[in-house]
């Protein structure tokens, strides 16, 4: 077994139940897009991961908000294909990720704390929150530190996914920037399918 490929945009669910998010993850299915976050402060958390990869499989779903270590070993049990923590990880629980061919995506701000992480074995560094440093950090950080794997995540959204994309960023985690909460909320499949694809053709990704 090898590591997933994370697509260009993740789409972060904080908080849903499983109907709701299975809901997204239909809406996603032969789209651009096939990267699932579900934060560990949704309810039923570990089942819900459970169910959808079982009725999803071509989707790549994770564990958000993912701190300790505990929590890393609890999501892989659960059969993630990546992990994504708002903190720096621990060398331990990034370890734990690259055993079980998990993603590893700890976050980080400054350039100290972006190559620990990628010195621990981080697969891609998520900058948190992104919009507080902007999307013209991302390509200056690499201009002494060589070409890196980072996600943006924070405040991303339609209007500014293009500048972050075009400033060397290879990833984007986006949470209320594609969908409208109250659409998720209430399963609405035929304008999520509308946001989504206003998204993607924005964007272009």
């Amino acid at each position: 077994m090898s590591k997933k490929k994370l697509s260009k945009v993740t789409v972060i669910l904080r908080g849903y139940s499983y109907e709701q998010i299975k809901c997204v993850a239909q809406t996603l299915i032969s789209s651009s897009i096939n990267s699932i976050e579900v934060t560990l402060n949704s309810p039923d958390v570990y089942e819900s991961i459970k169910k959808i990869k079982q009725d999803f499989p071509e989707l790549n779903v994770g564990a958000g908000t993912v701190c300790t270590i505990e929590e890393v070993m609890s999501s892989i049990e659960s059969g993630v294909d990546f992990i994504l923590s708002p903190i720096n990880l621990s060398k331990e629980a990034i370890e734990l990720c690259n055993k079980n061919d998990v993603v590893c995506v700890p976050a980080a701000m400054t350039p100290s704390e972006i190559y620990k992480m990628f010195q621990y074995g981080a697969d891609i560094v998520k900058i948190f929150p992104a919009t507080a440093v902007g999307a013209k950090f991302f390509k200056d950080i690499q201009a002494p530190l060589g070409n890196l794997e980072l996600m943006a995540v924070g405040g991303v959204n339609g209007d500014n996914a293009k500048e972050f994309l075009a400033n060397k960023c290879n990833y984007l985690g986006i949470g209320s920037g594609i969908f409208e909460k109250q659409d998720i909320k209430d399963m609405n499949m035929e304008r999520l399918k509308l946001s989504l694809n206003k998204f993607i053709e924005n964007v272009e990704v």
